[in-house]
């Protein structure tokens, strides 16, 4: 029988006060809490935290404290040139994915884990888990929540206070609660970049 710490992988029911997973989750937690008490001109200590905290992370990655996460990002691998802002709020109890220069607003929360429907299930603590995904230079809005077992294309702008609950495919805008396509990425967006305010080529 696999153990409790091997099934938060494999999508099984599992429990996770385990005391193998406990154990592992209170020091990743303990580094968590060192990144989150850096000071702003610290930038060079927390790159090198977070190479040590993440499962990986590549060059060039900014994350605004504060930072929060299940494992303390034991089970996350961005890409590289990644930004977050503050509050992200990552789920990490199984895995999650993030491509290169992909962007991510403020208060956004990344999950992958769930809780069993019936009652008598979670009374006793039952949980499972299901990775997300998320594509190259993407965008997710301020607020944005996206669920376990998703997988967001690449090229993908996620609207302000969306509620992510199926996939989204590559190069479109998605907005809502539940999210849905707004319309595609466009030759428009290539001469606007606000409302009506025209990209100005030569100064960029």
């Amino acid at each position: 029988m696999s153990s409790m710490k091997e099934r938060m992988h494999t999508g099984e029911l599992y429990l996770p006060g385990d005391e193998e997973i406990m154990v592992w989750q209170t020091k990743c937690l303990e580094r968590l809490y060192e990144f989150n008490m850096t000071r702003p001109t610290e930038g060079a200590r927390r790159e090198a935290m977070l190479k040590e905290m993440f499962a990986e992370i590549d060059e060039g990655c900014y994350i605004e404290p504060p930072f929060h996460s299940n494992l303390g990002g034991g089970h996350i691998h961005f890409g590289k040139g990644i930004y977050a802002n503050f509050n992200l709020t990552c789920v990490d109890d199984t895995h999650i994915y993030v491509g290169d220069y992909t962007m991510i607003g403020p208060n956004v929360t990344i999950a992958t884990a769930g809780h069993p429907i019936l009652p008598e299930l979670r009374e006793k603590g039952y949980q499972y888990n299901a990775p997300v995904h998320i594509g190259k230079n993407c965008w997710i809005g301020a607020g944005a929540i996206i669920l376990p077992g998703i997988t967001i294309g690449d090229n993908v702008v996620v609207g302000a206070g969306s509620v992510v609950t199926k996939n989204l495919p590559s190069d479109v805008v998605a907005v809502g609660n539940p999210c849905k396509v707004l319309r595609e990425v466009n030759d428009h967006d290539k001469e606007y970049y606000f409302k009506d305010r025209k990209i100005n080529y030569d100064n960029l």
